[in-house]
């Protein structure tokens, strides 16, 4: 996840005294305001119960009131803090800093803890309605649903929840994946767009873990809805005799037959992203990108008009970079840039492995960056599961003594402190706060595990493929056909 304080605020007290706010951001989107005082508070609390060592540097505190250049200094050194703590695997893993994060988010949007009921989107268009608190956690909401549909303990950790966006064409749009640091309700109520919903909906890659979801008649049918949904969406492609034998399945009832043959069919279990840009092969491109099977799917529309296609391995991603900057609203002026006038602009880069001891940067334009990353992420963390010997159940945060625990192999796989933290630019007067968030991938350890140095992770010729597009790697990655 993506945290930056781009803005401050100046705002009254109860008191009728003045405080700056420090307004936090999570993916582009305000997610509360703080005073300095409750950050510092925050941090003595993580010093107290982790130690100095561990915890990052905080901006100290002043005696005189900040001046205006002091208060930009202080705004920088406390989102420097924020993504240190977060990317941390202890850190931002702990109930301590998730809690803080959601008591703050609460109170921002000054919403009371009360009894609400929260509709819940399955795939097939039905709604289930949840009786859930105001201040209940991610994990409490998912739970709800859990019980309410009757699904098994054991089998709540293969699905989330995920904030979408249904656009008046019945086009769907994810948002990001609920994370255990935000509270749902308030997540969706402070949207205030009807447009806004809560997906249930699975949240492995692996299709060997469809087994397990069938074998349970609830299981089965969320899986069900999900195949069908995305067919009918054409995330699945299906030729017409696959559709034919689809039908009959369908008719038939016969919904294990159904998902079966469904994982036969290309871009099964991947999610797929509006339109956006990249500059791969070149810059300027159009592209549609999806996630799944360990890699991002591209459907590249060249400037001639062709399109191609080509897939990008995550295990042969050395780092993936999400870079959030602010940008003005073309209004032909060329005032300083604020909340009414700018727009944020959000970009994915990883660095790829195109063939041995060849690195290049591919880089993604578009607002879903933040959903991409965290399918990378996701997909690395299913990996290293898969590699220990583990299970996708050792991958559910478990509540012990209102405390969250992560397996080993799970925060083994956290990303580290951020590479590089802020920079600040200015273009056409315009200013532009840029964020850069590194996450490194852990798929060397493959290649650290073989005394052969010169060992490649697959064995293809990738440069081969990029420089003739009419050339076929039988690997079938990063081919564009």
């Amino acid at each position: 996840m993506h945290f930056s304080i781009p803005e401050t605020e100046v705002r009254s007290g109860e008191n009728g005294s003045t405080y700056v706010a420090y307004n936090i951001h999570v993916n582009g989107v305000l997610h509360c305001r703080v005073r300095y005082s409750q950050l510092l508070g925050l941090h003595e609390q993580i010093k107290k119960e982790y130690g100095s060592n561990v915890v990052p540097s905080f901006p100290p505190k002043k005696i005189f009131t900040l001046t205006p250049a002091e208060v930009e200094q202080r705004r920088e050194q406390l989102e420097k803090y924020m993504q240190a703590v977060r990317q941390d695997p202890l850190l931002g893993a702990s109930e301590m800093f998730n809690s803080f994060l959601r008591k703050a988010q609460q109170e921002t949007q000054q919403i009371p803890t009360e009894e609400v009921a929260l509709d819940i989107c399955l795939s097939n268009g039905q709604k289930v309605t949840v009786n859930i608190l105001t201040s209940d956690q991610t994990e409490d909401v998912l739970d709800a649903v859990a019980t309410k549909l009757d699904l098994p303990d054991d089998l709540v950790g293969y699905f989330s929840l995920f904030l979408i966006r249904e656009g008046v064409d019945g086009g769907l749009t994810f948002v990001r994946k609920l994370q255990e640091f935000e509270l749902p309700y308030v997540s969706i109520t402070s949207l205030r767009n009807s447009e806004f919903h809560i997906l249930l909906r699975k949240s492995y890659w692996d299709m060997a873990y469809d087994s397990d979801v069938m074998d349970n008649r609830v299981g089965l049918n969320l899986l069900y809805a999900q195949t069908v949904s995305d067919i009918e969406r054409g995330w699945i492609l299906v030729n017409k005799d696959q559709h034919r034998q689809l039908k009959s399945l369908q008719e038939k009832g016969s919904k294990k037959e159904f998902i079966n043959l469904g994982q036969t069919l290309k871009y099964y279990g991947y999610i797929k992203f509006d339109p956006c840009c990249t500059d791969f092969p070149e810059k300027g491109c159009q592209v549609i990108v999806s996630a799944g099977n360990n890699e991002l799917n591209f459907h590249v529309k060249l400037p001639n008009e062709q399109i191609k296609e080509g897939s990008f391995k995550v295990t042969r991603m050395r780092c993936w970079r999400v870079t959030s900057s602010q940008v003005p609203i073309a209004n032909g002026k060329t005032n300083l840039c604020s909340s009414a006038k700018c727009e944020v602009k959000l970009e994915l880069a990883f660095e790829y492995l195109m063939s041995k001891d060849r690195l290049q940067w591919v880089t993604i334009t578009s607002q879903q960056a933040i959903m991409m990353s965290i399918c990378l992420q996701s997909m690395v963390d299913e990996l290293m599961v898969k590699k220990s010997g583990g299970s996708i159940k050792k991958m559910l945060r478990k509540r012990h003594n209102d405390s969250i625990h992560r397996s080993d192999s799970q925060q083994a796989v956290k990303s580290p402190p951020l590479l590089v933290s802020s920079s600040k630019c200015t273009v056409m007067e315009i200013r532009f706060q840029v964020q850069v968030h590194f996450h490194l991938l852990r798929y060397f350890l493959f290649l650290q595990e073989s005394p052969d140095s010169n060992r490649e992770i697959v064995k293809l010729s990738v440069s081969k493929c990029f420089g003739s597009f009419d050339m076929k790697c039988f690997q079938n990655e990063c081919v564009l056909k």
